[in-house]
């Protein structure tokens, strides 16, 4: 009867401990940016948003939204962990779904598969790696329902439209793939890389597949090493 009785206690325990060190997790370090994030008003969240619709200096990219980067590169926090630390930037914005802009962070070619709901890839020229080709991942544009925020030119099944640095792709929304479930409002941004056999770009839901957007932003994006808020180096 004592095991029976533990067994489900320590079962519930272990879940409770779970949730809680995920919360943590995710509301812990970044100097208590997600806490602020999360509980503060306008005028507190307003002080962690980055705006940098210009390079900084020296930097090829300019930042595709504005917003408070909450979720960095190598992130472990949740929903990921240290054996699947977060393979790009998350930009949370503080706007209703479908207001806040993104922008193409350079030159290059814009892909949507035609099974892509909220998310466009953009091929182009490594700028720091001559020669070499990357892509630029961007995703969430979308709500909840999977009505997608992202321009006309870029309808399902658009392959290698070329598009300037600045050029407006959608807007922020927050879909998460799984209809109707919903996500904080966010743009996820990542920078690919190429199979270099020609076919394309890596999974980009693979960490190793990913490159940390720091060098190219000019900005410290890295979990490790990352000050909030963010700005140019």
């Amino acid at each position: 009867m004592i095991r029976r009785f533990w067994l489900p206690v320590l079962f519930i325990l272990l879940l409770l401990g779970g949730g809680y060190a995920w919360f943590n997790g995710l509301l812990g370090g970044n100097n208590g940016s997600f806490i602020t994030w999360l509980r503060g008003n306008t005028a507190d969240r307003t002080n962690l948003i980055t705006v940098q619709r210009e390079p900084c200096p020296g930097a090829p990219f300019i930042l595709p939204a504005a917003g408070f980067i909450g979720l960095l590169y190598t992130d472990p926090r949740g929903p990921y962990n240290q054996l699947r630390p977060h393979q790009g930037i998350d930009i949370f914005v503080d706007e209703p779904i479908g207001t806040v802009p993104v922008y193409a962070a350079y030159d290059g070619y814009i892909t949507r598969e035609r099974d892509w709901v909220s998310t466009l890839i953009q091929r182009i020229d490594d700028p720091l790696n001559p020669g070499e080709t990357v892509w630029l991942y961007y995703t969430h544009m979308a709500d909840e329902a999977g009505n997608d925020f992202i321009e006309a030119n870029f309808e399902r099944g658009t392959y290698g439209v070329f598009v300037p640095q600045g050029t407006l792709l959608g807007y922020v929304g927050n879909y998460d793939g799984n209809v109707p479930s919903r996500i904080w409002t966010h743009l996820h941004f990542s920078i690919v890389r190429d199979d270099d056999n020609g076919n394309g770009y890596l999974n980009e839901a693979v960490y190793t597949n990913t490159l940390d957007p720091s060098p190219y932003l000019k900005m410290d994006v890295d979990y490790e090493t990352a000050n909030t808020p963010i700005t140019c180096q």
